[in-house]
């Protein structure tokens, strides 16, 4: 452990000295009127955490104005706030409120920086932002799984893990300013790091004017930052799309993930970038944890929400200002290939995938059998209201 301890402290110091002269070269840029190009449309339901969503394709998106460029010149990617769902009929029923899933067409490996500059993020009981990455060349979590924004309900902070197979860990004592909740990258949670900075997520993020995550791929280790808006460094905030990006005045990072203790060139091939807003499901929907920020009528994530006034999504919405790549000068260049990814799910992606979110974010098993139960029991005394009701009309 102490050896362990030292490499840690090694590895630190070494990526600290590294990146006073880290300069990354600009390689693409999501923003304004072509901010959607270069992103596949998930366009199927949420087959990968059971969440009460089908992601749109693109024309269904841009029919119901779910992705949108706004007057301001920001991406808005949102759950749809419109419709008012009728209850399932029958017991195997699927009600599913619209919803948005985009996945890049470009891969990003070792060497890579990715800054995302966010306004608003979706807020909410029952509503499941993410913006992570992942590898599709092999079955989750092989090819690796780095969530960058991700949180659930009323919580209040962001949370960033790693899902990796079995090997990888967080290092003792990493260089961050984030809470280690979990150190073991191969479990079903991930290994988690809690940001510990104010207005990372929730109402008090949008309420700070928003803010600007950054992901570093490099050699010594996977590193996430986040800066609430008045905080972000001034070279992100002057920087043009076509700027070098420098990380040297940038500070300590949210969440480290040296190679002390993860091998991350081995972990972590070339990923894509995904981006999306899922509802109850199995994380967001589980009774204990949901019911621990959301004191609902039937304590139900998905009768008391999906099923309920579409203005509770109101506030489910993105609003990005833009996605910015770079590359290393010393190492290979991003891919980008139009034939990596298409907008329907393949039989291998959708299985992929499917595995990296569910095992990701389904806590324990024995938490999903609870969801199972309560979402099951809740139906089940909606369908007998249904009956008794129609026969009293009768």
């Amino acid at each position: 452990m102490q050896r362990l301890q030292r490499l840690s402290v090694f590895y630190a110091l070494t990526y600290l000295l590294s990146i006073v002269s880290a300069d990354y070269l600009p390689f693409r840029e999501h923003a304004g009127a072509s901010f959607f190009d270069g992103w596949a449309y998930y366009g199927n339901v949420d087959n990968t955490t059971w969440g009460n969503v089908t992601y749109l394709d693109q024309p269904g998106a841009q029919t119901k104005g779910l992705t949108f460029i706004n007057a301001a010149g920001n991406a808005v990617i949102k759950v749809d706030n419109t419709s008012t769902l009728a209850p399932p009929l029958a017991q195997g029923d699927v009600v599913n409120r619209d919803s948005i899933r985009l996945t890049s067409i470009d891969t990003y490996g070792i060497g890579s920086l990715i800054i995302i500059d966010v306004l608003h993020l979706p807020y909410g009981c029952s509503v499941w932002p993410s913006f992570w990455t992942y590898g599709m060349q092999e079955e989750w979590p092989n090819a690796g799984e780095i969530d960058i924004i991700e949180g659930i309900n009323n919580m209040q902070h962001n949370q960033i893990a790693l899902h990796t197979p079995t090997g990888c860990f967080q290092a003792p004592n990493p260089p961050q300013s984030g809470t280690t909740l979990e150190t073991d990258c191969s479990t079903d949670r991930g290994c988690i790091v809690a940001e510990t900075k104010p207005n990372s997520f929730g109402p008090g993020f949008a309420q700070a004017g928003g803010g600007v995550y950054a992901v570093q791929m490099d050699t010594s280790g996977i590193y996430v930052w986040f800066w609430s808006r008045p905080d972000v460094p001034m070279n992100i905030q002057t920087a043009t799309s076509t700027d070098k990006m420098s990380l040297s005045t940038w500070g300590m990072p949210s969440a480290a993930y040296p190679v002390s203790a993860c091998n991350v060139t081995q972990y972590f091939p070339p990923q894509n970038l995904v981006l999306l807003t899922s509802l109850c499901g199995a994380w967001a929907a589980v009774p204990d944890i949901y019911q621990s920020t959301c004191k609902t009528p039937t304590g139900s994530c998905f009768f008391d929400n999906v099923l309920g006034p579409p203005s509770n999504f109101d506030e489910a919405y993105w609003e990005v200002k833009y996605v910015r790549t770079y590359f290393s000068e010393d190492l290979p260049r991003p891919s980008s290939s139009s034939s990596s990814i298409s907008s329907t799910p393949t039989a291998s992606a959708t299985q992929s995938d499917a595995s990296a979110k569910s095992s990701g974010k389904t806590l324990t098993s024995s938490a999903m059998l609870s969801y199972i139960f309560s979402e099951t029991s809740a139906t089940l005394t909606l369908l007998f209201s249904v009956v008794v009701t129609s026969m009293f009309w009768v």
